[in-house]
């Protein structure tokens, strides 16, 4: 047998030329074996990838449920903000070894009436369903603020008369209002009122016989407020303070304890304001000032603030820190607060929800208002009449 070498056909070794084939096919063999083997791994690898994606938690679904309307998902997407929410645990003061006792349902210490507070985590999703749906009705060009407000209970009794045979059993309340804020929408701002509280828990900021937080306890939470927008709060000593003698709250209806006689204190500011007051009638007066200083003691002394329970008022301020507008939705528990905005908007809308028949977004959309800021206690927030009448401006 003979090959061709270029030049013609030469004879050919048959030895040689057999070892050459065999290495040949050894070659291909092993790299045929090795590119089996990498074909299989691959194919491996794959099916091993697809197990593990089916197996694989899925996130949980999330209720977009609202009161009265639904809201978008983004918008009621819970944020994780249990790491930024820190309260303070308030140091109340205590002579150590008295204990209460019951009147109706009230807890009496010291000539104080506490009150318990037993909500769940699901009032507290069902109050921020509500704040969402309000950001949601009123559009992405109005901030919506949220503050939530302790109790007296939380401030002012002990934790050792709390929860025992010698206490009352009430819900934490720090708890309660960190799930709500959980609760809240991403575009949505909370306010944490609760650490400027309990740092002056020791102070007189809630009545002895009475549900509402006294001007003070109003003073810091309208101060949180201001500060998380990185405001100044009206420095109190700039003040005029003016009080009104012999308060008494409304646990005396339902108590026959001799509960202390409380003092309504408010603060005059160093500028002008005008007031228009429209009644529950429909009639608007102006009046030149936020404080009704001429109301009678006793019982009807909460009523300084505001001129009592009016729909709407729209005060006007003459202070050179002013600048903007601002609603309030309240009851009597943001009543106090209301007069210390005057000092960072040059108008505070003021809108009692218990009162107020007309809409929200409308009156946002014809008097230019950018900013809008929901008040209730925690009590309030799980109250189901309260939430119907908030859900009625949103209407």
């Amino acid at each position: 047998m003979a090959y061709y070498n270029g030049r013609g056909y030469r004879p050919h070794n048959s030895k040689k030329f057999h070892l050459s084939r065999r290495l040949k096919n050894r070659i291909i063999i092993v790299a045929s074996g090795i590119l089996i083997f990498a074909l299989i791994i691959v194919l491996i690898s794959t099916v091993f990838s697809c197990i593990c994606s089916i197996q694989a938690p899925t996130e949980p679904t999330i209720d977009t449920a609202t009161v009265g309307s639904t809201v978008k998902a983004e918008e009621t997407t819970k944020t994780t903000k249990s790491d930024k929410i820190k309260f303070k645990e308030p140091d109340i003061e205590d002579d150590g070894d008295s204990v209460g006792e019951f009147d109706n349902e009230y807890y009496i210490w010291n000539n104080k009436a506490f009150e318990a507070f037993t909500g769940t985590d699901k009032d507290a999703e069902n109050y921020a369903k509500y704040i969402n749906n309000a950001k949601s009705t009123l559009g992405s060009s109005v901030n919506v603020y949220s503050l939530v407000m302790p109790t007296h209970i939380e401030m002012g009794l002990p934790n050792r008369l709390k929860n025992n045979n010698d206490g009352i059993k009430t819900s934490s309340q720090a708890d309660y209002i960190k799930s709500t804020y959980n609760s809240l929408s991403k575009k949505v701002k909370y306010v944490n009122a609760y650490n400027l509280l309990s740092e002056h828990c020791k102070d007189y900021i809630y009545f002895d016989s009475d549900h509402n937080p006294t001007a003070l306890g109003g003073y810091y939470a309208y101060q949180a407020f201001v500060e998380l927008l990185g405001k100044k709060a009206i420095p109190l000593n700039e003040c005029t303070e003016g009080s009104v003698e012999s308060f008494m709250g409304s646990y005396n209806n339902f108590t026959d304890s001799e509960l202390n006689v409380d003092t309504v204190q408010y603060w005059d500011f160093p500028y002008s304001v005008s007031n228009d007051v429209t009644d529950t009638d429909g009639n608007t007066n102006t009046l030149g000032s936020c404080y009704y200083k001429s109301v009678a003691e006793g019982s009807n002394a909460y009523s300084v603030f505001l001129f009592g329970r009016n729909p709407l008022e729209v005060i006007k301020s003459e202070s050179k820190k002013a600048s903007g507008k601002i609603a309030i939705v309240h009851d009597s528990i943001g009543s106090s607060m209301v007069p210390y905005f005057t000092y960072n908007y040059k108008e505070v809308y003021s809108i009692d929800y218990r009162e107020y028949s007309g809409n929200l977004k409308n009156l946002c959309k014809e008097n230019g208002i950018k900013n809008v800021l929901f008040i209730n206690d925690t009590s309030g927030t799980v109250n189901s009449e309260k939430l119907e009448l908030m859900q009625n401006i949103l209407s």
